[in-house]
C-alpha cells in the first residue's frame, strides 16, 4: 500500500498541472496574448493609441476644450478596459464567438 501511495502521488500532481494548463486556456487566449502584445510593442508610436468616431460636436464646427479631451479620453479609455475584461471573461468561458466580436471591437478602438 505504501508503494502504491509513493507512486500516485507524483501522478496525481502530474495530472492535475495538465489540467490547470488546459484549463486556463480558452479558445481565444492566443488571440488576445497576441493583441496585447502589439498593444505594448506600439507604446513608443506616437500614431498608434485608442480612438473613438468623431462626435457631433466636432461636425458643428465646436473646438474640444482640455477638459472635455480628457473626459473623452477617461470614457474611451474605460469602454476599452471594458471590452477587453469582456473578451477575457467569454474566453474563460469557452465562448468563441462572443470572445471573438468582444476582440473584434476592441480592435477597432485602438490604432496599432
Amino acid at each position: 500500500m505504501s508503494k502504491l501511495r509513493g507512486t500516485a502521488g507524483p501522478i496525481v500532481c502530474a495530472m492535475l498541472c495538465l489540467n490547470i494548463q488546459v484549463a486556463q486556456a480558452g479558445p481565444c487566449s492566443e488571440d488576445i496574448a497576441q493583441f496585447e502584445a502589439a498593444i505594448r510593442q506600439s507604446a513608443g508610436n506616437p500614431n498608434a493609441g485608442l480612438t473613438a468616431p468623431q462626435s457631433v460636436g466636432a461636425q458643428l464646427d465646436r473646438q474640444p476644450t482640455p477638459d472635455s479631451l480628457k473626459q473623452a479620453q477617461k470614457r474611451l479609455q474605460s469602454k476599452f478596459s471594458a471590452t477587453m475584461a469582456r473578451a477575457k471573461r467569454l474566453d474563460a468561458k469557452g465562448d468563441r464567438t462572443g470572445c471573438t466580436r468582444a476582440l473584434s471591437v476592441a480592435k477597432q478602438m485602438y490604432i496599432l
